[in-house]
């Protein structure tokens, strides 16, 4: 008696364990398919191109002479602070973007590809790549322009923006998550300017000697990981002492990752 075997059906769920470099593969794929609808859709960029424009020419010409005397000495001191900020305010649509495709059911069908289950956050948020690209290109030329010049060597002018863009990728996971909890897109932006606010303009972006604020505030800029970004990115661009800066700026970084690439992972497979 011949015994008949039946094929098991093939599993649409991802393998238990993926590689790290195939999650990598798996998570740039999907950053291109982000980046494709960019090139689609340009006018999605507008904010971000016109808002470094907006920043700089504000507060150049309000704070300028009164901070430094005339804007042209103060435009060397708040350009560098700017590409900090800037780090930050180019996060805030990647929250937004995750949260409409959650919405829209694009997640759902992440979820029955046989991918790494975090290769759609890693995808969302190197495909934003772009965006922290365009501000950076905008801010720089448009300062350049108005007088800016880099004062040091090419090698720290591009270490300074490499370290704006490791901190750009770290916040990015805060704004994948507070995208994750807000309940529909239009609470996204609301929620995250309730964090970003603080962290840039309680710093020393605008006003890099903070020995003038209230003791208080003057505390929270010595932690505050913006302010250390900010004189970072001074130091390797216009000249002065580094100091421990950028280390605290790297560490501000990793654990920013360590804490919130967990609680994203966990609020992805609740809401996905």
């Amino acid at each position: 008696m011949t015994t008949m075997t039946v094929d098991a059906p093939v599993s649409s769920e991802p393998p238990a364990r993926i590689s790290p470099s195939r999650t990598l593969r798996h998570g740039l794929t999907l950053a291109w398919r982000n980046i494709a609808q960019l090139r689609h859709s340009p006018e999605k960029l507008l904010d971000t191109t016109l808002m470094p424009i907006v920043f700089l020419l504000l507060f150049l010409y309000v704070f300028g002479g009164a901070l430094a005397g005339n804007t042209h000495a103060y435009l060397q001191q708040l350009l560098p602070g700017l590409v900090a900020q800037m780090a930050m305010f180019a996060t805030m649509g990647l929250g937004t973007a995750l949260n409409e495709d959650i919405h829209k059911g694009v997640f759902d069908r992440f979820r029955s590809l046989p991918i790494a289950r975090s290769a759609p956050l890693i995808g969302s948020v190197l495909g934003d790549t772009v965006r922290f690209l365009t501000v950076m290109v905008v801010l720089v030329g448009f300062g350049s322009i108005l007088g800016f010049r880099f004062h040091t060597d090419p090698l720290s002018v591009l270490g300074a923006f490499a370290l704006a863009y490791v901190f750009y990728l770290a916040v990015c996971w805060i704004s994948v998550l507070v995208g994750l909890v807000a309940p529909s897109p239009e609470t996204v932006q609301g929620l995250a300017f309730i964090w970003v606010m603080p962290l840039t303009f309680g710093s020393s972006v605008l006003v890099p000697n903070t020995s003038t604020m209230p003791g208080w505030l003057e505390a929270w800029t010595k932690v505050n990981p913006v302010t250390h970004l900010a004189d970072s990115v001074r130091a390797l661009t216009v000249g002065g002492p580094v100091g421990n800066h950028v280390w605290y700026t790297l560490a501000w970084a990793a654990g920013i990752v360590v804490v919130t690439f967990p609680l994203a992972m966990r609020m992805y497979s609740r809401r996905a």
